[in-house]
């Protein structure tokens, strides 16, 4: 016993000592001569904290601990607080790999630039300390320091092209976004300030969730975490944030940002003793709504990286779906419910940051070469970079939930949570569950028709512009992260069960999951899982061998492909990003708005002049809603521009009389 109690206090101090040197990475950026040579120290430095603050915080899961550690400082609310406990420890781990891929990526990606490359690689490296900041935060008051830092360190690396007058409006949208966020955040721990008189953040399931109290706690935690996870219709910053980012920094932004804003809604539910039926269900709701709107404008999109934006929207969707269940069988007292929704969402949390940083890096490779981020001019890319084909085509195979990959697993267990609540439920548990279920079966397969688009539009077919003469494979240090993130979604399809004693420990915050006869690889049938996977994989690779042996054997002729029986295609004639989805855009038309310029045929002339064609789709939500009411806003309240006068003893009145009035207001 005592031999496991040392072990859990090094693996936790190893934690610490990982994120100490995750915040400290971005000095040598900024102190050595050279930018190349600090933003290389920087990558090792984060790569060592990785490779040690990964099986530190497996160790912590496997062994169910909870460390804590205070940190004097001279603010009012007392000692900081850091808290290591199972739920942390999940969250830390796509925290630690992405961030140590992409400061690996980012050595090849963007060559270093003097002080503009210093600067960048610096936030990078304050961006990753914070969020492992934010996760192990165990008071408000570092958590708002922490979540603070995240927010603007990310802004700094958003705007790295600042340049382009795109990437700073994406950049003052992040920042209105992410600040009222945060406003919000400061209300809900006003409020659980009030109710335990301290800074500390209460104790799992230590408050009663009765009152309205709890619930403008609950819906607290969903606006202002949700503007940070992309929740529709909270999402507006997102798309353009991440398209116009720099593509390493998009795979953190995507794959581990927005879990922060899941961390803290978790977090939040986790401080409650019994969360009520209608908070799960309201994550349900939210979570469905997400999934399917976010799959439907990813359809759409003509820019790459906008299009994967879009899928983040759809997958943190997914999460909430299975949050959404595992809440409600808290609520019913079905155990079983609440560990398979609860454990899907988790998994597919970890399983998320990996396929999704995966695109996004491989989008980053193909945007290097290509020189562009629209679709309509790429093509025939897997001719020069075929690694980087295979392993794009990986993570959209995952992304789609297709086996025997990761994201097959944890949407089976969000499936099967969803299942057991139409069975052994009635009333609107079961009404929303049954819904749902179809729902995300909409979800898969407008994904699997959308990353068929992409692949095809991208790597197959011919260029349809001419590309760089050197136009070549990315070099090892971004094929290297491309390469394990890749493995890993293979790994975690074929394993899934080495993962269940994991997601049981970061789930065991309630009594009802505490249980030792409750078991994941009872729940969900992993093993079986893990002889399929192998078989379809063995099936593929036979079939795979068999292909090429008869290709080898068989006399073949080259050709241009997307032929259709022309004598003399051209790259015009093969299917390009629009017109492959325009069938299910146009079914889709009343929710995603599209408009654009179809030329007809003119009549009257035999030969018709040269014509264009272009098609967009809006972001609904800040183009047709949020923006024209701010407009109507600004001209109906432009009279109050007069109290802006110069004069400064008006100010002081102005500033007296609202004091007088929070006084009158604190009596009252």
């Amino acid at each position: 016993m005592a031999g496991c109690e040392s072990v859990c206090f090094a693996s936790s101090n190893i934690v610490i000592v990982s994120v100490v040197v995750l915040l400290l990475a971005g000095l040598p950026g900024l102190l050595l001569p050279s930018a190349r040579a600090g933003q290389s120290w920087t990558a090792v430095m984060i790569t060592l904290a990785a490779l040690a603050g990964i099986p530190a915080s497996v160790l912590t899961l496997l062994s169910h601990s909870r460390t804590a550690w205070e940190l004097s400082w001279s603010m009012p609310s007392g000692p900081a607080q850091l808290v290591l406990d199972p739920l942390a420890a999940l969250f830390l781990l796509p925290i630690f790999l992405i961030s140590a891929c992409g400061a690996l990526y980012a050595l090849r990606y963007r060559p270093a630039r003097g002080g503009y490359d210093r600067i960048m690689s610096s936030m990078y490296a304050l961006l990753a300390g914070s969020m492992a900041v934010i996760v192990l935060a165990g008071d408000s008051l570092l958590f708002l320091i922490a979540w603070e830092g995240m927010a603007l360190s990310c802004y700094l690396l958003l705007i790295a092209d600042h340049r382009q007058r795109e990437v700073r409006d994406a950049g003052t949208l992040y920042l209105i976004a992410t600040h009222t966020g945060t406003l919000v955040l400061i209300a809900l721990f006003a409020l659980l300030y009030q109710r335990t008189g301290s800074f500390v953040l209460p104790a799992s399931g230590s408050l009663s969730a009765v009152g309205p109290a709890s619930a403008t706690i609950f819906l607290l935690a969903l606006l202002g975490f949700g503007t940070k996870a992309g929740l529709m219709p909270l999402h507006v910053w997102l798309p353009s944030a991440h398209a116009n980012a720099p593509s390493h920094a998009s795979a953190i932004m995507s794959g581990v940002i927005l879990k922060m804003g899941i961390y803290g809604i978790v977090r939040t539910v986790t401080l409650f003793d019994s969360p009520p039926l209608w908070w799960g269900l309201t994550l349900l709701a939210l979570g469905i709504v997400s999934a399917l709107a976010g799959v439907a404008f990813a359809l759409g999109q003509h820019d790459l990286k906008r299009l994967l934006a879009y899928h983040s929207i759809e997958n943190i969707g997914i999460i909430c779906m299975g949050l959404g269940v595992g809440l409600c069988g808290l609520s019913l007292g079905r155990p079983g419910i609440a560990l398979l929704g609860l454990a899907g969402g988790l998994l597919h949390v970890l399983n998320h940051a990996i396929f999704k940083a995966l695109l996004f890096l491989g989008a980053g490779a193909v945007i290097h070469v290509s020189a562009s981020r629209e679709l309509n001019r790429m093509g025939g890319l897997v001719r020069v970079m075929p690694r980087t084909g295979l392993f794009f085509l990986v993570g959209a195979a995952a992304i789609c939930g297709l086996p025997p990959l990761n994201g097959f697993v944890s949407e089976l267990m969000v499936y099967l949570g969803l299942f057991r609540q139409v069975m052994g439920e009635s009333g609107s548990a079961a009404v929303l569950a049954a819904l749902a279920i179809p729902a995300l079966a909409v979800v898969g397969g407008l994904a699997v028709a959308c990353f068929v688009k992409v692949f095809g539009v991208v790597f197959l077919g011919s260029a349809r512009q001419p590309l760089a003469d050197d136009a070549h494979e990315p070099g090892w240090p971004m094929l290297l992260p491309m390469g394990l993130l890749a493995l890993l979604c293979l790994l975690i399809g074929l394993a899934p069960v080495a993962l269940a004693p994991l997601l049981e420990a970061a789930v065991s915050w309630h009594p009802l999951l505490q249980q030792e006869s409750l078991r994941l690889a009872g729940a969900a049938p992993l093993s079986w899982l893990s002889l399929m996977g192998l078989a379809l994989l063995g099936l593929v690779l036979l079939l795979a061998l068999v292909y090429r042996s008869r290709l080898r054997s068989s006399r073949c002729t080259a050709a241009d492909t997307w032929g259709c029986g022309y004598p003399a295609p051209t790259p015009r004639m093969q299917y390009s990003a629009s017109s492959f989805a325009d069938g299910l855009v146009g079914l889709l038309a009343p929710l995603l708005r599209p408009y654009g310029h179809r030329p007809g045929l003119p009549r009257q002339e035999l030969a018709p002049a040269r014509s264009r064609f272009s098609s967009h789709v809006p972001e609904v939500v800040l183009d047709l809603w949020l923006l024209p009411f701010l407009r109507h806003l600004e001209q109906y309240s432009s009279f109050l521009r007069q109290l802006q006068h110069g004069q400064l003893h008006l100010y002081l009145v102005y500033i007296f009389a609202t004091l007088f009035a929070l006084m009158v207001w604190a009596l009252w």
